[in-house]
């Protein structure tokens, strides 16, 4: 019998082998969405199954979260793409014959992630991700212009660099494993590694998180290895930008709390915490400054997603479990909140013909119905109740004060700057006199709504049983 864990897996590889087949646009992009729905499926009924641990897969509560959000966006996303690629047809930009190898691409980016995300192997883990990578670079040059062009090689150098980084970090795990658990396959299975963590070297492991940090770190959008992330979401297709906030960066963030968990394991290694409140703290408060210098909207949230990122890394390296829950749950509802701004984005890149902020004003007036959509996003994304993320925040910040008065004041500073360069481009973007053409909008604005809902019912009720499955993922961070 099938498990589920490998319907996650097998679904979107079968759907990219069929999808890659279908010519025209209309039925490539139903299929789409129904092989990211019966993923979605198969990722919510991983949260009702029975946990496995083998060679090469792992199901524990801790990756079930990544992945039921990872399902969730997915299937959001290919609903947005939808009728996203079909204006992009119709006005021209994307030719229809780039459409089936997007659909292609789409399905084979999200079992990538998959695979990074089920794999107990850190090897298969560290193949997922670099597939997931070569793919994203691929998409995010789709629309073969100048600018997307040197947009996807500049995150081909830096994240193959990265993800090298990383590599060098993994065969430096399976080096420290080896003496405990032999060499083989063994060696490179997380859960048996996380066993002998105790009987392994902790001078390899000391230098293998070095690489490892700098490595995913890259992937994760860490200042400064962040250079990639703003130019990909500029100029790549907005769902991609979805996918890329929403979702990439959590599978890298998932790949190196793993690491962390098995640092953490030997008494005498390096103290991961510290490094990462010091990477996540840096990320905060620069990215919240360069908010206030971006003029294209699509690079604006770009900053934002470093900003929230570097917290929610601050939120795992304070470690302790009610600081894991919350940045658990800072980090759902940044992939739902953050997706959900990019499908406005690309509904109002749309609507005005352009990115520039200079160029967007007046939304109030030309189309009010995403003008209020718009800004609930973005006051949620600010951290204002009753949404998910002032939760999230409000935990952090809470938890941090009582056990290190002093060093809550930095993430405080960092989010306080940035709520004021979101409230800034807000105002810009919803009042004042329009300018620019203003065409209709014919996307679908369910997976927006939908992303709000979620988001605005975390903020209100969080359901016991919801706080008991992230409370157990948090004590598995230890």
């Amino acid at each position: 019998m099938i498990h589920a864990y490998q319907l996650v897996v097998l679904a979107p590889y079968a759907a990219a082998l069929v999808l890659v087949a279908i010519p025209g646009y209309r039925v490539g992009a139903v299929l789409n969405v129904l092989a990211s729905a019966a993923t979605l499926a198969a990722g919510l009924w991983l949260m009702v199954s029975q946990g496995v641990v083998g060679e090469y897969a792992i199901v524990d509560e801790f990756n079930v979260v990544f992945i039921v959000i990872n399902t969730l966006v997915g299937f959001t996303t290919a609903l947005f793409s939808a009728s996203y690629i079909g204006h992009e047809i119709e006005t021209g930009r994307l030719p229809p014959g780039f459409v089936r190898f997007y659909h292609a691409m789409f399905q084979a980016m999200m079992g990538s992630m998959n695979v990074a995300l089920v794999a107990n192997n850190i090897g298969v883990m560290w193949v997922g991700l670099e597939l997931a990578t070569l793919i994203t670079v691929v998409m995010v040059g789709l629309y073969r212009t100048p600018q997307a062009i040197e947009a996807a090689w500049k995150y081909f150098i830096l994240a193959s660099v990265g993800i090298s980084l990383a590599f060098f970090g993994t065969i430096l795990i399976y080096l420290a494993g080896q003496p405990a658990l032999g060499e083989g396959v063994p060696a490179m299975t997380w859960s048996l590694l996380q066993a002998a963590a105790a009987q392994m070297d902790p001078a390899i492991l000391d230098l293998a998180f070095i690489f490892l940090l700098i490595g995913y770190g890259t992937k994760v959008g860490l200042a400064p290895l962040h250079a990639w992330l703003p130019d990909a979401h500029a100029e790549g297709p907005t769902p991609i930008s979805a996918v890329l906030s929403g979702l990439l960066l959590n599978v890298a963030l998932y790949a190196l709390l793993r690491f962390k968990m098995l640092v953490a394991g030997q008494p005498a290694a390096l103290d991961p915490g510290p490094v990462m409140i010091v990477m996540g703290l840096v990320s905060l408060i620069f990215a919240a400054f360069m908010l206030y210098q971006r003029r294209d909207i699509k690079r604006f949230f770009a900053y934002s997603s470093i900003e929230h990122m570097g917290l929610i890394v601050f939120a795992f390296g304070m470690g302790g479990p009610l600081a894991n829950f919350a940045g658990l749950l800072h980090m759902a509802m940044h992939s739902l909140t953050k997706s959900g701004i990019f499908f406005a984005v690309g509904h109002i890149a749309q609507a005005k013909g352009t990115q520039r902020f200079a160029d967007i004003k007046g939304l109030s007036v030309t189309h009010p119905r995403l003008a209020v959509a718009f800004a609930l996003a973005v006051i949620a994304i600010a951290g204002l109740p009753p949404f998910g993320v002032f939760t999230s925040e409000f935990l952090i910040l809470t938890t941090t004060f009582a056990r290190e008065p002093w060093l809550a004041l930095l993430p405080a500073f960092g989010l306080l700057i940035g709520f004021g360069a979101l409230l800034l481009r807000l105002q810009g973007t919803i009042f004042g006199e329009p300018v620019g053409p203003a065409h209709r909008v014919d996307a679908s604005s369910v997976p927006l709504v939908l992303h709000l809902l979620l988001v605005l019912a975390a903020g209100i009720f969080l359901p016991p049983a919801l706080v008991a499955w992230f409370q157990r993922a948090a004590e598995l961070l230890g």
